[in-house]
């Protein structure tokens, strides 16, 4: 995974290092964010998203915390090669998530 790992920004923290969002592959996003007390799911500002292509999308479900964040659930990242370079904190984890391409169905009148 670590060689398909394109940054396409980090947004949350006060020193701008993350939270992330990486295209790890065609179908796949990598997303470093805050540890919450659920295995392999994270936090993330709503701001990160608008880093993702304008056609593409994080394909898991979001729930909004009410406090400027969402909560998501994806596969963990295990690969110690790939958590080395991610750097990541004490409280970050990473997790991947599908990267679909957006449908559109029309557009409004």
């Amino acid at each position: 995974m670590l060689e398909s790992l394109r940054l396409l920004g980090r947004n949350g923290s006060p020193s701008g290092a993350c939270p992330a969002l990486y295209e790890a592959g065609p179908d796949v996003f990598l997303i470093v964010g805050w540890l919450t007390d659920t295995v392999a799911t994270v936090e993330i500002p709503h701001g990160l998203l608008g880093f993702a292509e304008h056609d593409r999308f994080i394909g898991a479900p979001l729930t909004d915390t009410g406090r400027g964040t969402f909560i998501l659930k994806g596969e963990p990242v295990t690969d110690q090669e790939t958590i080395a370079v991610l750097a990541l904190e004490g409280n970050e984890t990473a997790v991947v998530v599908p990267r679909c391409k957006r449908t559109y169905f029309g557009a409004a009148a």
